[in-house]
């Protein structure tokens, strides 16, 4: 009777379960609609491969790509900036305003124009603070700021002077230049250090940057260099579109010497129907709100033409 028992429920369940097989397999399958959203999307969005622009060169000196190592690396910084692209049309939009500043004196010191391209990527084109406390345009040490003359205390630090800082820039490049005998081991001695580059020169028996094993930064820094060059120089051909008037512009000014004390900026600017902001967008290497000057040096402050900032 146990048995029998047993045989009967085993009998039940095996019914159960091929009804409910035969029930989920008769359920009509749900058809699944493409978002149209997600459609445009593939249909018209792509991230495209780059092809490698012809004779590359920095200042003149050519880039060997040739050898594969070179190519790859030069193609990522390609890819990089290309497609970080509110970065790229910031660095766009503020070439326009600065560039006109630093190409000139680049020109004075016989420095290549390439070297402009340097400073977009030390700061951005932008008064950057970097974690070792190197500043501005250039990201310049104290300490090297120092030896090239720039005055930098707690009121005055002019390394955040577009102007003097491009200077320093230029003689620090020209003597790197004297010292290596290509510009383009000159640029990876201002990310390295003199010293630094000369060391693992020697260290690896090579006299080339581009046969120099060397870190991330360093390793990378030429060809950024490079790759903003290329798509800086050629917006249109790297997909950026923009009108003129949409770049940003240098703003007229004139010079106010300033050969005493200053108490007191915010009434200084007040005087000169500006505020205390616009004297220090203008006058960045000013680094209080007051001057101290007991040694009555001469300073030259630039202040906006009037009708510009209404």
């Amino acid at each position: 009777m146990k048995i029998l028992k047993i045989l009967l429920m085993s009998v039940g369940f095996i019914i159960i379960c091929a009804v409910s097989i035969q029930a989920v397999q008769e359920v009509p399958k749900a058809e699944i609609t493409p978002d149209p959203k997600t459609k445009v999307v593939a249909e018209h969005y792509a991230i495209n491969a780059l092809p490698m622009p012809e004779n590359l060169n920095f200042a003149g000196e050519p880039v060997p790509i040739d050898n594969p190592d070179i190519y790859e690396r030069m193609d990522r910084e390609l890819l990089v900036n290309t497609y970080w692209q509110s970065n790229a049309l910031l660095l766009i939009k503020r070439a326009n305003k600065y560039f006109p500043v630093i190409e000139p004196i680049l020109a004075e010191y016989g420095v290549p124009n390439d070297f402009k391209y340097l400073a977009v990527i030390e700061s951005g084109l932008t008064q950057a603070v970097s974690p070792a406390k190197a500043v501005g345009f250039w990201q310049i040490l104290e300490g090297t700021g120092k030896d090239f003359k720039l005055e930098i205390n707690d009121n005055v630090d002019e390394r955040y002077h577009i102007e003097k800082s491009t200077r320093v820039a230029c003689e620090y490049l020209k003597k790197s230049k004297e010292r290596f005998g290509t510009w383009t081991m000159a640029a990876a001695a201002y990310n390295a250090g003199n010293t630094g580059v000369l060391r693992q020169l020697e260290r690896q028996d090579v006299s080339k940057y581009y046969d120099l094993l060397l870190g991330e930064e360093t390793g990378r820094y030429v060809f950024r260099i490079l790759a903003l060059k290329e798509i800086m120089s050629n917006p249109k051909k790297y997909g950026f579109n923009y009108d003129e008037d949409q770049l940003y512009k240098d703003i007229p000014t004139y010079r106010v010497k300033v050969d005493t004390a200053v108490t007191d900026f915010a009434a200084f600017a007040k005087d000169l129907d500006i505020n205390y902001k616009i004297l220090k967008i203008h006058n960045p290497w000013l680094r209080d709100s007051y001057l101290n000057n007991k040694s009555r040096k001469s300073y030259y402050l630039d202040i906006p033409e009037k009708g510009y900032y209404k």
